[in-house]
């Protein structure tokens, strides 16, 4: 089916819609900032799991990461290739099918790595071992997503390292980013040497996480190429690793709804979707942030709609905070019209639940030549089968 990919006129029921063209975009930016900075970018799954789309990334990257089992699993047998694993706490019952999916395997803790590294050596020999640290700063302001906040259940502080790492320990992992630019990374850069330099003479692979936003308009790639490059001028033997996930996502495709009904109640006006946001679009409720809607202008509150053209939009589950708004339109909506958001595939379709039993949208790979191919559809066994 050909689809109009700016109005989606074609499509009567919810589905996100990803986009060949913006995704092959962001892959080979990102293919060459890690040539040319002469790192290795991998996919972060906790983002993006799209397994179908997978053959699509293999012609850009070689690797990805996880950070449990069933992600490990999807790394090494629908993407080819053993995972980058970091998990904030293994456990004996999955510890050696996690190990046999890896490549690197990361613990959160010394707890964590006396308790297993042996075990991880004898299932795997090929395996590298990697402890998470944490640098004590972070930039990120919205702290649910802050894995540096003080209390943090994430990584070994600086003074908690012995002087002499493990002989089998080659590597460190650091995460404390959240779809931050390269100027963030620098500053936070400058902390991570000061802390931790002092070990790297015993490593062989530093991997720097995710949230580098690099395929973000305002991202200066330049200046990541350069702070990268330094690093690797100051320790040549490091192998550096990035691993980001909304960065292979970024504006690369929409969700489409529908208006179902419109609801007017002293002074708010709200537009029903066949939706929802703590179903579909859970980041939105999360963060908090509005989504940008096509072909609409985001409100600066909540307030009550006294334009006639201004609307909540109401999700379709039974959670009376499942809306968010306001966005004013250029016309009066009407039941049935195609409601656009923005930039939806990263972060929603690993996310979405089937909480209310709500029919859970499609997932679609719009093409070059403007066919849809359908890549999911969900049915009544789906949200039955999940809790059998």
């Amino acid at each position: 089916m050909k689809i109009n990919s700016t109005t989606f006129k074609e499509l009567t029921k919810p589905m996100y819609v990803l986009e060949e063209d913006k995704l092959r975009k962001n892959l080979s930016l990102i293919a060459n900032i890690a040539n040319k900075a002469s790192v290795e970018i991998i996919l972060a799954f906790k983002a993006y799991a799209l397994w179908k789309t997978f053959p699509i990334f293999r012609e850009y990257i070689n690797a990805t990461t996880a950070s449990s089992l069933n992600e490990a699993r999807l790394g090494l047998e629908e993407f080819g290739t053993p995972c980058h694993t970091f998990s904030p706490a293994y456990t004996d019952y999955e510890i050696k099918d996690i190990v046999k999916c890896s490549s690197h395997l990361t613990f959160n803790s010394l707890q964590q790595y006396e308790r297993y590294h042996l075990k991880a050596r004898a299932y795997n020999k090929k395996i590298s071992l990697g402890i998470r640290v944490n640098p004590e700063y972070s930039e990120i302001k919205t702290l649910l997503y802050n894995p540096c906040a003080p209390g943090t259940r994430f990584g070994i502080l600086a003074k908690n390292i012995p002087e002499k790492l493990p002989s089998d320990i080659e590597g460190f992992h650091i995460h404390c980013h959240c779809e931050n630019g390269s100027d963030v990374f620098e500053r936070t850069l400058a902390h991570i040497e000061e802390k931790f330099a002092v070990w790297f003479s015993q490593l062989k692979w530093i991997n720097f996480g995710g949230g580098h936003l690099m395929t973000h308009a305002n991202y200066n790639i330049d200046k990541l190429i350069n702070i990268l490059q330094g690093f690797h001028n100051r320790y040549p033997w490091l192998k550096v690793i990035l691993e980001p996930g909304s960065a292979f996502g970024w504006q690369v495709g929409t969700l489409v709804s529908q208006v179902v009904d419109i609801i007017e109640d002293r002074g708010y006006r709200t537009a029903i979707l066949n939706v929802s946001f703590t179903a579909h679009m859970p980041d939105c409720l999360e963060m908090p942030y509005n989504p940008i809607v096509r072909g609409a202008e985001t409100q600066p509150n909540s307030g009550k709609t006294t334009d006639p053209f201004t609307y909540r939009l109401g999700g379709n589950s039974c959670l009376s905070g499942d809306w968010m708004g306001n966005w004013k339109f250029d016309h009066k909506l009407q039941i049935g019209e195609n409601i656009i958001f923005e930039d939806m595939l990263h972060y929603t379709t690993v996310k979405t639940n089937t909480f209310n039993g709500i029919s859970h949208p499609a997932i679609a790979l719009l093409h070059s030549n403007k066919d849809l191919e359908i890549l999911r559809t969900y049915s009544y066994e789906d949200y039955r089968d999940r809790m059998d």
